[in-house]
């Protein structure tokens, strides 16, 4: 379990600055109002659709997989609003790591605290279900605000970057834990804790079943969520920071313990699961991070979708 992050002098070395540069950057960039800094985060996403062409083709055909029959101008429209979300999501990790409390407070609305409540009355962890929404650094801090937790997540192979998003994240949570280790998840869950989890993205074909989701047929999906709640028995409460409509206003939704998940066998538990994460994703679709190979891992013998 990672605990806030020691600073190691290594870190100044002179290959880092370039990052230090950006995030000293970022964190200035920060301080301007609102409205500011949705004009740079949208114009910035728009910018970055010209230049990240390979990605932008990764995000329509993720677009073209799952929503079929929308008509092709729809769909380019919400590529285009998706990468607007894309240069916000970088302004957003900037307004989760560096504003403070009272600042972010003014721009949000929590609803469904009571389902946490309840759990806690139960007694029962909470698996947090997260989905890889841009807005996914400031949901958690939304979150920990209240409801302090244990995040999982990857750990970053450039050291500087590990150490920043580890502290960024703790702003608001409690510690951290590497997505590798379920022993610890597991624990963490035993003992009353809620911790995020994010089933949603394609993580390889160890350890993962294929299911429905949107309209592809089969999907490589974590068999880790059926594993956990078989084994924890926790809450399983889903949760979806939004950007709204109206300027500078945020909602983080928490929503109902998905009490009838299945769990009479990985494929029942993730097939459910992917219900869960098209619910959620349907409710802000041009914020989902389409930008990932969501569906790369192929059955056996199946060509790649991505050709």
């Amino acid at each position: 379990m990672t605990t806030l992050p020691v600073f190691n002098r290594s870190f100044l070395h002179p290959r880092y600055w370039l990052i230090w540069l950006g995030i000293g950057a970022l964190s200035l960039l920060v301080l301007l109002p609102y409205p500011l800094l949705y004009i740079l985060g949208t114009r910035l996403g728009r910018l970055a659709m010209r230049f990240m062409r390979y990605r932008e083709a990764i995000a329509r055909r993720n677009l073209q997989l799952c929503f079929p029959d929308m008509p092709i101008m729809e769909r380019e429209v919400l590529l285009r609003k998706n990468f607007e979300s894309v240069g916000m999501g970088l302004i957003e990790t900037g307004i989760a790591w560096f504003w403070p409390d009272w600042r972010i407070k003014r721009r949000i609305s929590v609803i469904g605290l009571e389902h946490i409540a309840d759990a806690r009355t139960e007694n029962k962890g909470v698996l947090l279900i997260g989905m890889h929404f841009l807005t996914l650094e400031l949901g958690a801090r939304i979150f920990g605000m209240y409801n302090p937790g244990i995040g999982v997540y990857r750990p970053n192979n450039n050291p500087v970057l590990d150490w920043l998003q580890t502290w960024g994240r703790m702003r608001s949570n409690k510690s951290m834990l590497d997505r590798s280790d379920i022993k610890g998840i597991i624990r963490a869950l035993k003992n009353g804790d809620i911790v995020w989890y994010a089933p949603d993205h394609d993580y390889g074909p160890k350890s993962s079943v294929f299911a429905p989701l949107f309209a592809v047929p089969k999907a490589a999906t974590t068999a880790g969520t059926y594993l956990l709640v078989k084994t924890a028995k926790p809450a399983v409460i889903p949760f979806i920071p939004r950007r709204l409509p109206q300027e500078g206003r945020y909602e983080l939704l928490i929503l109902p313990d998905e009490r009838d998940m299945p769990l009479d066998s990985n494929i029942a538990a993730a097939n459910y699961m992917n219900k869960v994460v098209e619910k959620a994703i349907l409710r802000a679709p041009d914020q989902y991070m389409w930008l990932h190979r969501r569906f790369k891992t192929r059955p056996p013998g199946e060509l790649s979708v991505y050709r």
